[in-house]
């Protein structure tokens, strides 16, 4: 099928993750979090990002604050999420509203509703003061300058009630000029031949430009939207991997794929689609969520075949038992008896970091090999591509190193006024010389962190450019039940726009870190041009 032209305005990929995805049990980002996922949503191409509700909390305020300086989209438009004035208020003089304007986004998408029983016993207003609610807050907002989507809550559930206020309330929204009114199956409870009848019983009544925002209560989230655009939306709200309340919101990823894949719609830019298991994991990582290996597209078992017919199938023609090929979506197709090696993979990768694999097949096969057998002990190289970039140099020229390591040890100390102090040393060799540092901290990692750079400072002034600025900790499994791994991923900084992460796995989570950073600084010298000590390597 081929694909339509790309253009992010005709049709809107807009994602809702760091908004309705944190609402869900168990998922709690620092603003440090949700920068780290808005870069990774834009790195896949998402059109709109909406990165919270400004008015709501102190987090999300201070996300927005630090968006203005630190995040640089290439793809997305950042947006800011609010609600239509309060009744009986002017939209200039509403607190809520000058939230929305002091967000500085070029766009927000404000939230309406459109049951007329939620308006009359949730905001307990009348159905006239609601719609004088939308024109008024809409004027204003497009006055100021600021392009404004409408989310119209409750939809289809106040269209079933009483059609004729739902529809007014999209004419409302429209007339005021907000460019999309998405029409949302807040309860998530529509089917899919309702939710298609009813999008284009509005558009052809109102003639206004549609979106579509699903949840999954009734598992037919991705489905419902699918089917939506089928009948004429041109926007589309999801969250990655299916965040979200209760059951989640529609699996953006799933949607996207779909649209790709099955409909012929290119919604993304030219050639990220091949990104979207890479980036689906590493916001599981960031949200310190655990991946579902059986998640659509995406998921490690997607394209998993077992012994058997299947099996032998798959050899002759995969597309026989496979309904895409799983590299258009990063993914690899994997027989669970002998997993299959995806050296197509690790080879577009080479190229994107810079490495010509092309005619290296053994080097390759190395590669793959190794990197099976670190993924079965619990490492996971879609989070940590410094860790992966530092790999693939392994194989191809040997392990460049810049120290030779003779020990580390790290003592936690609990003092007479009640301090907690870490103190860490390392002994190791470089340039010729044996260097004994220590480091002093507020915890074991953070102390071996200072050690390590107090070692190395004197041959390598720039690693006080370099700062830790995330750390994270997952429990990993163990086999048959029996002992556990410990996860650590660590994201370094340049200080000027450069961040890296890093990864390290040890049933010891000091030995884990340790290996993480190690990594970390090695990847950090080799950005920096330094060269290795070739006696330590």
């Amino acid at each position: 099928m081929a694909n339509s032209s790309y253009d992010p305005e005709a049709f809107h990929v807009y994602d809702t993750t760091l908004r309705d995805g944190t609402q869900q049990e168990g998922l709690s980002l620092s603003v440090a979090d949700k920068l780290a996922v808005a870069r990774h949503l834009d790195d896949l191409g998402m059109g709109f990002i909406e990165g919270g509700w400004p008015g709501s909390n102190p987090k999300d305020a201070e996300f927005f604050r630090r968006a203005k300086d630190e995040l640089r989209f290439n793809h997305a438009t950042l947006t800011a999420f609010g609600s239509t004035r309060r009744a009986g208020r002017k939209a200039a003089d509403d607190s809520q509203v000058a939230a929305l304007r002091e967000a500085g986004t070029e766009v927000v998408c404000l939230v309406a509703k459109s049951d007329r029983r939620h308006v009359e016993r949730a905001l307990r207003t009348t159905p006239a003061e609601n719609l004088a609610m939308i024109r008024d807050t809409v004027t204003h907002l497009r006055a100021e300058g600021q392009r404004v989507f409408l989310d119209a809550e409750h939809f289809f559930d106040g269209y079933r009630f009483d059609p004729a206020y739902a529809l007014e309330v999209v004419r409302a929204a429209t007339e005021s000029g907000a460019e999309v009114v998405i029409l949302c199956d807040t309860n998530g409870g529509m089917l899919p031949t309702r939710i298609g009848d009813v999008v284009s019983e509005i558009h052809t009544a109102s003639g206004a430009r549609l979106g579509i925002h699903c949840h999954n209560d009734a598992a037919c989230a991705v489905a419902n939207s699918l089917v939506a655009i089928e009948a004429g939306v041109t926007h589309v709200q999801g969250t990655a991997n299916g965040y979200g309340e209760r059951c989640g919101n529609a699996d953006l990823f799933s949607v996207v794929a779909g649209l790709e894949t099955k409909l012929g719609r290119s919604v993304l830019p030219p050639g990220r689609l091949s990104e979207l298991v890479r980036v689906s994991h590493v916001i599981d990582e960031v949200t310190n969520s655990t991946p579902d290996p059986h998640r659509p597209y995406v998921g490690v078992s997607a394209f998993a075949h077992k012994a058997g017919l299947h099996a032998s199938a798959v050899k002759v023609d995969p597309d026989l038992y496979q309904h895409i090929d799983p590299a258009a979506v990063g993914n690899d197709m994997r027989m669970l008896v002998s997993e299959l090696a995806g050296r197509a993979t690790i080879e577009l990768k080479g190229r994107e970091l810079g490495l010509d694999l092309s005619d290296q097949r053994e080097e390759l096969g190395q590669v793959v090999e190794l990197l099976k057998e670190r993924e079965a002990g619990g490492y996971a190289y879609e989070a940590a591509e410094a860790s992966f970039e530092l790999l693939l140099h392994e194989v191809l020229e040997g392990r460049q190193r810049y120290f030779r390591l003779e020990s580390w040890r790290v003592i936690v100390e609990r003092r007479a006024d009640g301090a907690l102090v870490s103190e860490a040393t390392v002994k190791l060799h470089s340039r010729g010389e044996r260097i004994v540092a220590t480091g002093e901290g507020n915890g074991p990692v953070n102390a071996l962190d200072r050690a390590l750079r107090t070692a190395l400072e004197k041959a390598h002034p720039g690693l006080a450019d370099l700062s830790l600025v995330d750390f994270k900790v997952r429990i990993l499994e163990g086999k048959q039940g029996t002992g556990a791994a410990t996860r650590v991923l660590i994201e370094t900084g340049d200080g000027q726009g450069g961040r890296w992460d890093t990864i390290g796995v040890d049933e010891n989570i000091i030995a884990a870190s340790w290996e993480a950073l190690e990594d970390a600084v090695t990847y950090g010298l080799r950005r920096q041009g330094e060269a290795p000590d070739p006696a330590a390597s």
